[in-house]
This record gives C-alpha cells, structure tokens and sequence, in this order.
C-alpha cells in the first residue's frame, strides 16, 4: 500500500470525522471527548486557605472564561463565589515566608515584596517598583526582610522602614595597572625631580584614603567574574549573605522554525541544547557582613568526588574526565535561631547527592550524609532542581530528609553532632509530601502504602511509629492543612470520577471520622450521561519475573473482537496504573470508545515508571527500549494467554515517552504489534535534553552503547507493521527536527507502510481541539483498518 506524508487541512479533517463516526459504535465521537475539559467539566487546583482559616482559595473555570479564575468558599457562610481580578489581585500569595513567632509572613506578588499579618490577613506593600523584587525572607531575628532586587539584596527594617543595600556585585575589581621594574624606577624618579607631581600625589593619596572610609561604609565589592548570581540570601541573623557563582557554558541551540504564523513570514524560534552539555560549574560563597570579607564555601571533603562510573567499564580505551563533579547546590536551610545551616549538594552526573553542614564562619563543610546510585539518584523528595525535601527539627539538633537506601522513598532524620541515622517509615511503599506540623509534634505526609495506585493522606508521632489515617476515599487524595490545621481541603479523584474539592475535618484535631463535603460539582451534562468504566488494576508477570502493573478495559463479551490497543504513558517517570483520574484524561476517554467498539485495552505503568520505587526507576537505566519495551511485549502476551486476544490484533500507541515506545515496539517486536500510532516522539534520544537523558544515558561522548541501543532511528528497518507518526511542528520539547530525520530513514530503508500526521501551530503539549480531533481520528481509523480490516 501506498503511505505518503499528510499535512492537516479543513477538508480532509472533515472527512475523516465523518468517516471515522461511521465506523465508531459508540455513544462517544471522537470530536466530544476531544474537546478535553470542555467537555469533561473545568477541574479546581491550587487550593490554598487564608491565614485565619476562614476562606478557602482556589482556581476554578465554572463559566468558561478564557482561563481560571480564583473561587472563595467561606467556612463561617459556606458561600462559594468567584473573586473578581481587581479583589484576586490585592490577596496575598498563597506562598508564604513565616517569622520565627508565625505571627508575619513575607511574600512577592506581580514583582513586589509584601508583609502580612497573620491574625487580621492583612498585608501592606514594602516596595512598589519597575523592578521585579524576589526570595524576600526574614532576617535580624525576625526585625528585617530581606529580598533580591536587579540582583543585589536588600534588607527592609520593619519597625523604621529604612532601607539597606547589603550587596555589590560587579564583573571585577579595580586595580592600579602593574608597572614593570623599569616603569617603577622612571615613577619614582619623575617624583623625586618634580615637586609638583609629588604634591599632587600626595593630595590623591589622601583623597582616596577619604574614599576607603567612606566605602567602609557601603557594602563590600563582590566579584563575580562574568557568572550570574544565583540563590541570594541572608541568614536569620543577618550576619552571613550567602550567594552561587553559576558559569553555564555556551552550548548550541537548536532552532524551531514556525510556519504558520500572524506576520505571514517563517519565524525562528531558539530552544534548548542537545544533550551532552559541557557541565554547567557552580560556586557557593559565603560574605561575613561584619568583617566584610568574602570566601568560598569549601566542598574539597565530600566523598566520592573521584567516582568514575562504572558504566565507564565497557570503554577501557575511553580516559573519563570530570574533574569537578559539584552539581547544582541547594541552600543554605537554617535552624530557627540561624545557629546552624545544611547544603543539599547534587553531582554533575546525577549520581551522588550530599547532604553537609556548613560552618558560615569559615565556609567549610562538613558531610552528614551521601546517598550514592550506580543510575541516578530520584525519587519522591529526593531529587529536583532547587534540592530535595529535607529540613530541622525542632530540637534545632537534627535534620530531616528523604532517601531511598533501602529501595523505596522514605523519612529519615540525622543526628548533625553524632551522624546518628534514623529511619522513621519503612515498607515497600512511598512517602510524598512530608510536612511538620505547626506545633512540630507530628508529621503529615501523604503515601501509597495501601496500595501503589492509591494515596492517601497520614498523620505520625514526630519520633515515628503509628501512622493515623486521615483519608479514606479510594483514589488519590492531595490535601492542604488550614493554618490551624482543624480542617482538610482534599482535591479528590477516582478512576472514573475528574478532580473535585472536598472538606474534612482532621481527626487529629477534632477527634472522630468525619464526612467529606464536596464544595465543587465540576462534571458537564455531556460527561454525566455517559456510564464511564472503572478500569481494573491488575498485575501480571513479566518474562524476568517482575510483577507489572496495569489498567485493563474489557468490552462486552457481546462485542468483542479479539484485538486489543496497549497504550504507553508519557514523561517516562510518571504512573498511570493508578485509582485516580488520569492526568490523560482524553486517552482515558479514547479508551472507552475503544472498548464499546470491541477492543480490549491495556495501559501498562512498565519499567521507569514511578511509584514502585528505586529497581524499578532505574530498569530503564542504559538502555530506554530495554525492559520497558519487553515489558509491553510480556502484556501483550498476557492479553493472548488470558484474554482472547488474537496476536495478529495487537496494536500499541503513546505520546513523547509512549511514542518512543511505540516505535521501539514496531521495530524491535514486529511480530508483537501489527499497528502503531507514535505521538511527539523521540527518536534519537541523542537529540534530546541534557537533564533528562543524561540521568538515564549518561551523554553520548561517554557511553555511545547506551544511544544506540535505545534510539528508534538506528532499528528502523524492523518495520513491518503499519505506523502512523503524529508531530507538532513546533514542537520545543521533543523537536520535530527528530521526526524529519527518522522519517529520512525510512525512506532510505524503502519502508511503505508508514504515513505522517503534522501539525503546523502545535506544541509538544497540543492546545487547539482540531489537532486532538484530526490526531485521534487517524489512530481510531489505523486501528480500524489495520488490526479489524476496515477500511
């Protein structure tokens, strides 16, 4: 058969929609469901509650307005109504910067800095400027505020109003140009000849004597050396400013262009580098404002600095070189009295992070804790730009932090005198969230501890011990404590059932199971009618063992058909064989309709997904296309042996990771999958971003096995099944560059059974609903056609 490239316009989309409605069974079109929240209903997020407990915030769209807007439930009315921009513009932020006492919190909002009373909810402006003003944090114990404004910092006194600026960065420092012997002997003879050039060096001399004096009194010159500054703070005292040094190297971008455009032209757009970046150097400093010295944060003594990968074994002829693995450095977190400070210290390579504390006096550190992967180091809490999930505890004596030294992201604290350890939940499960509460004699926390797919919200002894349920509705239950923390507002889902608000009571503070009271009911009459299905978690073996996780459709044994669609989730570390509504919601629908016409649907949450901890995180390591893929192949067996399904009616589909996988299936198990729909795609992993790919591949100059064996481009001529590609054009996250070159190749490889879906004004993320609609129908119709026979 004959493939060609398809490119979306008006009349073809419009014949496909009707075509592929006469081939769908089902109450469910195509063009509905794929009109996403509009037709679902618009989801509440980011809940927060003012200071006194009394109103509940949150972002909702009930109207349908361009976007969100802010809702207000009061507790005392139980009034919901929306927050006009003018009044949504005056609140504060729901991120808040408390004193030591809780009684005033710091915030920015729109660029500038405010100070808010915690009793009344009240807040007054501290600046009011063009400039965009950030980081403002207490200091003076608790008397000053300190902020960032166009890259210096600045204190505020809160009882005066004066204003200080404590620091003064610049490129480099002046200096009196260097003379020679020659020069110098000249100098001085110029000046033992001619009195005048003698009185006038005397007068200079002491007008910049004048000058040191009064620059005692400004703050110190900073050099920066061309770096940007970056982390800017002062400390609870006001004695230590502490600042980073970043040096990224150039790297080359890559270029995007646009095509469909309003200025009629072909418009350029610069995006990220390729992986394999230079890596990017940073530099802690310490500056004493006392004594007005500036010095480095030593970090000579972690341990591990000299680790060569042991990837590194299988090129014996390849010399490694990282001579300074110091990552990103997160911190300083200070103890309440400002006593005492900890980094969180992450590795170039992503395979180490430490945890040290630093004497500010001297900028020395001391290590209290290295957590050490062969992969990379991740997990909930762990690992992220801007540092992992750690804190103090109350007796200002330890720490707390997460690690997952026995295979599952857990709660520690550290003794930071005796480097005394201590594990405070264990198990084959994960904590997510983990908060002291306010009178710091518990934790909250949120976990999977029932079951993978199934989080709910628990309270802890602060030495650990029992845990205490808070929640108890299946699914998945994000919950934010009131300032008091008598009342719970939960963002609650089910498989089958989108994101609503809730309240509750919290037993620990009120005592009793309290009822939830929904406050939202965001559901569409279109959504309402259909009897959407509860998918079935089940796990079945894979060919090394390992028990799998997945979501299962099945049809009515009336309309079964014998073939069956696997659908591979995105983001690679992410789950989806869970009780909660899926975040690919429009898939999640698309399955449905599936499943009325007959299909049996299998959504696998394979290796490197998240939620079953550090094994199987890291399966994936060095070779993407490994175990995640056979772990696909092992489904589909699974679906032949137990469900009915013929092996010749297997098809498979996913977006960005899914469509990696995709193509990996159709490659490397042809005899699996007869029919792929590959969605923004990555086909060559070494045309990808550093900070992702690098975790799991290392770079392409250091371990060029691991690329090739698991970019789609160099398998290509496995093909045998039929493939449709679907890509944004404008695409800067998975480039649509990397499509092009795959589809090159299979034109040179003279593959037929293949065609290409673009889209000229999509992103990696697709926003307009005839995209969804045109992508959609041509994988309903591929599937059709290609597992059914339909044309």
């Amino acid at each position: 058969m004959r493939r060609f490239f398809t490119f979306t316009v008006a009349f073809l989309l419009t014949f496909n929609i009707l075509q592929a409605q006469k081939e769908n069974t089902s109450s469910l079109k195509i063009k509905d469901i794929m009109q996403g929240n509009d037709f679902v209903g618009p989801r509440p997020s980011s809940a927060y509650w003012s200071t006194d407990g009394q109103i509940l915030y949150f972002d909702w769209n009930p109207s349908g307005a361009m976007s969100d807007s802010l809702y207000a439930y009061s507790m005392e009315s139980k009034d919901l109504k929306k927050v006009d921009f003018l009044s949504a513009n005056s609140l504060p932020s729901s991120r808040l910067t408390y004193n030591k006492a809780k009684t005033e919190a710091v915030y920015s909002k729109n660029g500038d800095i405010f100070l808010l009373d915690v009793d009344t909810y009240q807040s007054q402006p501290i600046t009011k400027t063009q400039e965009r003003e950030s980081n403002p944090h207490f200091t003076d114990d608790g008397k000053s505020i300190a902020f960032v404004m166009d890259g210096e910092l600045f204190t505020w006194n809160i009882a005066s109003g004066f204003m200080e600026q404590k620091t003064h960065f610049v490129k480099s420092k002046k200096s009196e140009p260097q003379r020679d012997s020659k020069d110098e002997w000249l100098y001085q003879d110029q000046l033992d000849i001619f009195d005048v050039l003698k009185e006038r060096k005397t007068k200079r001399d002491a007008g910049e004597q004048i000058s040191k004096k009064l620059g005692a009194l400004q703050p110190l010159e900073l050099e920066t050396e061309g770096k940007r500054v970056i982390s800017l703070q002062i400390d609870p005292s006001g004695s230590y400013i502490t600042y980073i040094l970043m040096d990224r190297p150039n790297s080359k971008g890559t270029i995007v262009p646009h095509f469909v455009t309003e200025s009629g032209y072909t418009e350029d757009q610069n995006t990220r580098s390729k992986v394999g970046d230079e890596p990017t150097q940073y530099e802690m400093f310490v500056y004493n404002v006392k004594n007005r010295e500036s010095y480095p944060v030593v970090l000579d003594n972690l341990k591990g600095l000299d680790y060569v990968p042991e990837y590194t074994k299988d090129y014996p002829d390849k010399p490694y070189k990282n001579e300074n693995r110091i990552g990103f450095i997160n911190g300083p977190t200070w103890n309440s009295d400002g006593t005492k400070a900890i980094l969180d210290i992450q590795a170039n390579d992503y395979k180490d992070r430490w945890i040290v504390l630093l004497d500010p006096k001297t900028g020395k550190v001391e290590q209290l804790d290295r957590q050490h992967d062969e992969a990379w180091i991740a997990g909930p809490g762990i690992s992220r730009w801007g540092g992992g999930s750690l804190g103090w505890m109350p007796d200002n004596k330890s720490i707390w932090f997460m690690s997952e030294k026995t295979g599952y992201s857990h709660l520690y604290t550290l003794n930071v005198n005796n480097k005394k350890t201590r594990a405070l939940t264990s198990g084959k499960f994960e904590i997510y969230g983990a908060e002291l509460s306010k009178d710091k004699s518990r934790w909250y926390f949120t976990s999977n501890k029932t079951h993978p797919g199934d989080r709910q919200f628990y309270s802890m002894s602060l030495k650990g011990g029992k845990w205490e349920q808070l929640t108890n509705m299946v699914g998945r239950n994000d919950v934010v404590l009131s300032p008091n923390e008598e009342k719970m507002a939960i963002l609650y889902s089910y498989s089958n059932k989108p994101t609503e608000l809730f309240i509750q009571n919290n037993p620990i503070e009120t005592g009793g199971n309290p009822q939830t009271q929904q406050i939202t009911y965001s559901n569409t009459d279109d959504f309402n009618a259909y009897d959407w299905k509860d998918p079935e978690i089940i796990t079945f073996k894979a060919s090394d063992g390992a028990d799998v996780h997945a979501r299962l459709y099945q049809p009515e044994a009336s309309v079964k058909n014998k073939a069956a669609v696997i659908f591979v989730h995105g983001a690679g570390y992410l789950q989806n064989a869970h009780k909660w509504w899926s975040s690919y919601f429009r898939e999640y629908m698309f399955h449905n309709l599936l499943v009325d016409n007959g299909y049996t649907v299998l959504d696998i949450d394979y290796r490197g997904s998240a939620g079953y901890g550090r094994d199987w995180r890291t399966g994936i390591y060095r070779h993407m296309g490994g175990k995640d893929l056979s772990d696909q192949v092992d489904g589909a067996k699974m679906l032949v042996d137990e469900y009915g399904i013929d092996t010749d009616k297997i098809g498979i589909y996913g977006g960005s990771y899914g469509g990696f996988i995709t193509l990996m299936g159709m490659f490397n198990a042809p005899d699996t999958f007869s029919a792929g729909a590959a969605i923004r795609s990555v086909g060559d992993w070494a045309a990808y971003n550093h900070g992702y790919t690098a975790r799991i591949l290392n770079t392409p100059a250091t371990d060029s096995l691991a690329y090739k064996r698991s970019s789609p481009i160099y398998f290509a001529d496995g093909l045998q099944g039929d493939l449709l590609i679907l890509h944004g054009m404008v695409d800067d996250n998975v480039h649509f560059q990397d499509m092009v070159r795959l589809s090159q190749r299979l034109i040179e490889l003279g593959k037929e059974n293949w065609e290409m879906a673009v889209y000229p004004v999509e992103r990696h993320g697709f926003v307009e609903p005839s995209s969804w609609i045109d992508e959609y129908t041509r994988i309903f119709k591929l599937f059709q056609k290609s597992l059914l026979g339909k044309e």
